[in-house]
């Protein structure tokens, strides 16, 4: 069976020139973007129950803009005044940049890394390992911190986010030919909205190793898998595809 419409389990693209709308007409098939998942912020009143004090801490951790937001939404919640001493540690540059939402960037103590995990982060961490360093986290992430205690940094796990289900509604539409799928969260979400999900026909697509093991362990078929060495991208794995499957 030929693919004719596609769920991409992503917000839409705000640019125009998305791959995926270059894609749709190439192949002439219709791309809808729905996410299976979306976040939330933990109420100020269920930070409390963690009994973490924000002002205990003299540097901050971030690995996603979302942390950064959700930091300084509580901390605004909570009447947390952050004192100027603060110092912040960003996974990347544009992270790190992103905080000029917030405070103002060239008044503060702010240190990023350069591959985009906490790894490369570890040598700056090192070099300020006396500080008392708060971690901001979601409740499901996955970053290893075994190196964090193995060079003795003084750090707390601060959950201020959560990932959970985007439901989807009685009257919703799902008569889609091939689903894709950016994180295992995505997977769970399809069986909780769908428990007596039946994939038939239906193909799967997914990014990253995690996700694909996810389909697998949930029984069903995966049709498509990215990265790999000819496609980087979801877009270019889902454009190989389409070529071969629609042919």
């Amino acid at each position: 069976m030929k693919v004719k419409k596609i769920l991409v389990s992503q917000p839409k693209p705000s640019s125009d020139k998305s791959p995926y709308f270059e894609i749709a007409e190439k192949h002439g098939v219709e791309i809808e973007f729905r996410p299976f998942i979306k976040v939330e912020g933990l109420t100020a009143k269920e930070f409390r129950q963690s009994k973490i004090t924000i002002t205990d801490f003299t540097a901050i951790i971030f690995t996603a803009r979302t942390a950064i937001d959700h930091f300084f939404r509580l901390c605004d919640e909570m009447r947390v005044s952050i004192p100027d001493t603060m110092k912040y540690f960003c996974t990347t540059e544009s992270i790190a940049l992103y905080l000029q939402k917030y405070i103002v960037y060239r008044k503060r103590k702010i240190f990023h890394g350069t591959t985009g995990k906490l790894d490369g982060l570890l040598p700056a961490l090192v070099k300020h390992n006396k500080e008392k360093y708060l971690y901001v986290v979601s409740d499901v992430h996955k970053d290893d911190t075994s190196m964090l205690d193995d060079n003795h940094i003084n750090y707390t796990k601060a959950v201020m986010y959560r990932t959970v289900s985007n439901d989807f509604g009685p009257d919703e539409k799902f008569d889609y030919d091939m689903l894709l799928f950016f994180s295992p969260s995505g997977i769970a979400s399809l069986l909780k909205n769908f428990p007596d999900f039946e994939q038939g026909e239906i193909c799967i697509g997914v990014f990253g190793a995690t996700t694909a093991k996810a389909v697998t362990d949930a029984g069903l078929r995966l049709d498509m898998e990215a990265p790999s060495v000819k496609a980087p991208s979801m877009t270019a794995a889902l454009d190989l595809f389409l070529a071969s499957h629609n042919k």
